[in-house]
């Protein structure tokens, strides 16, 4: 900030917020209020927000929490913030975060509004980018623990379904076991059963039965103080084609590749080819989602993508997924997915790794 004489960023998103702050709290599914923070080139940063959050926020380590009666749609805390921002920034600019896997939390009209008080902002994805991607060994610490409660939940899926089952059963299963083994939460699960696999694999459950030959993958990101797992299994009900063995064994050599390339100076597309270059000699069909991984923190999903074009250096203590995926035959897609810190003598794997052949229930 210093270099760019910046005087001061603002953040208005849960995870900006809370990884300055430390506020964590579910209040954030409710969309009516708005919430700020400050955080000035010197000094703590200054919490703007409604009333209803001040309790909280003065149990973190911010001492300045400045806050107005919200929900208030005549003046939802921009006067306030403008002021906050003027006593701090001096004669430098006032950052925001406005790139790829950002947004801003308040209302356009809001902003609008806040920027002919203030001025234009200048934008600071780079900088809050390059913080979270980099992780302590205490977030390191919340990332393995989450990471092993779903190791531990995947490895007694096969006592839990059974043919006959629903999908909404299956599902229902996997998360109370999840639960069961210590996460705080299941905010993600998605998957999907068919015979012999499915293309859709991001959806929500039916009531579709599960029936001998079908094909099962779940992908979770499950938290622990606030900090995400997220990688998938597959399974196969009864018994398994050899197509669908053939796929399964594609991708997690897809995936020993990808380990075996995640290195300190090395890049994400280095990484990227790396994998795909396997999944091509594998015969696969193609694929078009963009990417086979990211970054992993307390959101499901962070900066930076493993793809074709993406080319960040890769760093010691950056949380990564590892993600292949492919089309083996039309409708059918088998995607396999490990998490990994980055240590100066290669990747750490954070996940249990899975069987290197398909799992039969």
């Amino acid at each position: 900030m210093a270099e760019r004489e910046i005087a001061a960023i603002l953040v208005c998103t849960e995870p900006e917020i809370r990884y300055f702050t430390g506020f964590h709290t579910p209040f954030w599914q409710s969309p009516t209020r708005p919430w700020f923070t400050v955080i000035p080139a010197t000094g703590k940063p200054i919490a703007v927000i409604p009333s209803i959050g001040a309790e909280s926020m003065h149990q973190m380590w911010i001492e300045d929490v400045r806050t107005w009666s919200s929900p208030r749609p005549s003046d939802d805390g921009v006067t306030l913030l403008a002021e906050c921002i003027k006593e701090t920034v001096g004669d430098g600019d006032i950052g925001l975060p406005m790139g790829p896997e950002t947004h801003v939390r308040m209302p356009l009209r809001d902003l609008d509004r806040l920027r002919s008080m203030m001025g234009e902002f200048v934008d600071v994805t780079d900088i809050i980018r390059g913080l979270r991607m980099v992780k302590s060994e205490r977030e390191i610490d919340k990332h393995r623990h989450i990471c092993t409660v779903v190791s531990d939940a995947f490895d007694e899926l096969p006592n839990l379904l059974s043919t006959g089952m629903t999908e909404r059963q299956a599902f229902a299963a996997f998360r109370a076991e999840i639960l069961r083994q210590g996460a705080d939460d299941v905010p993600y699960l998605v998957g999907a059963t068919g015979p012999d696999g499915v293309a859709d694999i991001i959806r929500q459950p039916s009531d579709r039965p599960i029936d001998d030959g079908d094909l099962l993958i779940f992908d979770t990101g499950s938290t622990f103080d606030g900090y995400f797992s997220d990688f998938d299994r597959n399974f196969a009900f009864t018994t398994a084609s050899k197509g669908a063995r053939g796929a399964y064994r594609a991708v997690w050599e897809a995936t020993e590749a990808g380990l075996a390339a995640v290195r300190p100076g090395a890049t994400t597309s280095q990484v990227f080819k790396a994998m795909n270059e396997v999944l091509k000699a594998n015969g696969s069909l193609g694929n078009d989602i963009g990417r086979m991984g990211h970054g992993l923190g307390t959101q499901v999903t962070e900066w930076p993508s493993l793809m074709a074009d993406d080319s960040t250096v890769i760093e010691p203590n950056m949380v990564l997924t590892l993600e292949p995926g492919l089309l083996w035959e039309p409708g059918k897609a088998m995607v396999h997915e490990e998490n990994l810190v980055v240590r100066a003598s290669g990747p750490e794997l954070l996940s249990r790794r899975a069987a290197p052949e398909l799992p039969v229930i």
